[in-house]
């Protein structure tokens, strides 16, 4: 991703610190899906030991979601970060 494809923002090369792009990407948000992803996969697999094939998807579903995002946050810091 180009900074200058960032529509709207008027970012220059320059405002890509860490710390400016901490302050634009939450990168702990990343870490909150990644836990969020853990829980579900634990609630997964809870459901199938219990035997409760039907909630199993749901769960698994969600951690899916959820680490999906992680991705995308760390994707769009790294882009960002290398210009």
């Amino acid at each position: 991703m180009n900074v200058s494809s960032i529509p709207g923002q008027g970012i220059s090369p320059e405002q890509l610190s860490p710390k400016h792009l901490h302050d634009m990407i939450d990168i702990e948000e990343a870490g909150r899906q990644l836990e969020l992803a853990a829980h579900d996969v634990a609630v997964a697999s809870g459901c199938i030991g219990l035997g409760h094939l039907d909630r199993a998807p749901t769960s698994v579903i969600t951690a899916r979601a959820a680490v999906d995002a992680a991705e995308n946050i760390l994707r769009v810091a790294l882009n960002l970060a290398a210009g």
